[in-house]
């Protein structure tokens, strides 16, 4: 039952911290004001009104009672009661209304009902609250008279409810506007903090994030750049110690080309130069993998112009792009987004026929998917070529002349920016590559 509720409660809460916060200032005010306006209101507004409202009541059935008991001095009388309590009174043989003119719904009304029906009785009495804007308009019919009377409102109800309501809800809302700037200032650190380790998350470079906020907002960004920092050197003395390999391993593989060349077992000549040329691309593939991922910054993609750029390179009819918005934006690496595109497309050229690219903008992901008629891939094998030197022996190998770096580089490209690669059977027999990218 408990964690039902508390499932609940968490779906019904906001996920940010900014409005949760908010929730945790303005939830007491808020309580605390709606707390004492029902305790004023029943306590002493209604009191009050209830107390103004009987002294009416009776003054008006004292008004009936002295003027049954000494008729003669009714202009001696209605003007004392006009000049002291400011009321009008008037004495008339009218007929009695049959229409009530009280609002149901109005808590003036409920009072002075409830008063003059204990004093009066059940239609001896009318009354009207809204007709006039200062004033109450009530009939009392006294014999085969009415006698009819406009009292002051403030004599019915009081009238400092409003004031109070007005003095107890603005302050509230002032404090809540108050909380709001100070929540602002305070989670706005935060948000640049998820911003930088998000870009940093992509493969972007935070070099110019400062830490700001308070104490401990500052200590974990000031920890974060420092971490970013230490792994941003890793990575150039990875580039710079690969750099220094690969200058120190082509010199003698140089001089083994050179020696080869000058043998005159000319088979075993070039089986040894096929090895050798493999070393070397396989050097040359994962050193210039490693120096776009430290090197490369991070800007706007078209992706459309992209992925048309790659086709019109390709040059190749059985190469086919089908989208359904132009407006494809998303930032990221535009180099390294290019060669893991082209990467897959020269895999479904190079086994397949044909390849179909397709994309589709989401709400938030921009999903690509590129399709070819090849052999395509066990199943079982979808997680392994992901896999470093991973090569197929059967069916497929995915780079004939490679190293099995290609898939591997991709994926790394693809999570990089915070995006998902994903293996599937095609409609055409081959292999679907699915890469949704945020944006």
């Amino acid at each position: 039952m408990f964690s039902g509720l508390n499932s609940f409660i968490k779906y019904i809460l906001p996920k940010r911290l900014f409005y949760r916060a908010l929730i945790i200032v303005a939830a007491p005010t808020i309580i605390l004001q709606i707390i004492i306006t029902i305790v004023f209101y029943d306590s002493i507004w209604i009191k009050a009104n209830k107390n103004i409202t009987r002294s009416l009541v009776a003054q008006l059935k004292t008004i009936e009672e002295v003027y049954q008991n000494d008729k003669t001095n009714l202009d001696f009388f209605t003007d004392s009661y006009k000049n002291n309590f400011n009321f009008e009174i008037g004495i008339n043989q009218e007929m009695f209304p049959k229409n009530s003119g009280e609002r149901r719904f109005s808590p003036m009304d409920r009072s002075l009902r409830r008063e003059l029906k204990s004093i009066f009785g059940n239609n001896n009495y009318w009354f009207n609250t809204h007709k006039f804007k200062n004033a109450v308009e009530i009939k009392i019919r006294s014999g085969n008279e009415v006698i009819e009377f406009l009292v002051p409102k403030e004599m019915v109800s009081a009238s400092s409810v409003r004031l109070f309501v007005l003095w107890t809800t603005l302050p509230s809302l002032v404090l809540i506007v108050i909380a709001l700037i100070f929540l602002k200032n305070q989670t706005k650190p935060l948000v640049k903090l998820a911003k930088a380790a998000e870009r940093f998350g992509k493969g972007d470079y935070v070099n110019n994030f400062r830490a700001s906020g308070s104490q401990e907002i500052r200590k974990a960004a000031f920890e974060f750049d420092r971490m970013a920092k230490r792994i941003n050197r890793h990575l150039n003395q990875r580039a710079e110690m690969l750099s220094g390999i690969s200058h120190d391993l082509r010199t003698p593989l140089t001089r083994l080309k050179l020696q080869l060349a000058m043998l005159k077992q000319k088979d075993v000549s070039d089986k040894m130069s096929k090895d050798i040329d493999e070393m070397e691309k396989m050097l040359n593939d994962y050193l210039h993998f490693a120096k776009t991922q430290a090197q490369e910054a991070t800007s706007a993609i078209d992706l459309i112009y992209l992925l048309n750029s790659i086709k019109n390179e390709f040059n190749n009819k059985n190469v086919s792009l089908n989208f359904n918005d132009l407006n494809i934006k998303l930032n990221g690496r535009p180099t390294a987004l290019k060669r893991s595109f082209e990467n897959i497309i020269q895999n479904g050229l190079t086994y397949g026929g044909k390849v179909e690219i397709n994309t589709h903008k989401g709400n938030k992901f921009i999903l690509v998917s590129i399709e070819d008629d090849g052999p395509g891939i066990p199943e079982d094998q979808y997680k392994n070529v992901f896999k470093p030197f991973f090569r197929l022996d059967k069916s497929r190998s995915l780079n004939k002349s490679g190293v099995g770096l290609g898939l591997a580089i991709v994926e790394d490209v693809i999570n990089s920016h915070g995006g998902n690669i994903q293996l599937n059977k095609s409609k055409y027999g081959g292999l679907q590559v699915k890469i949704s990218l945020p944006f």
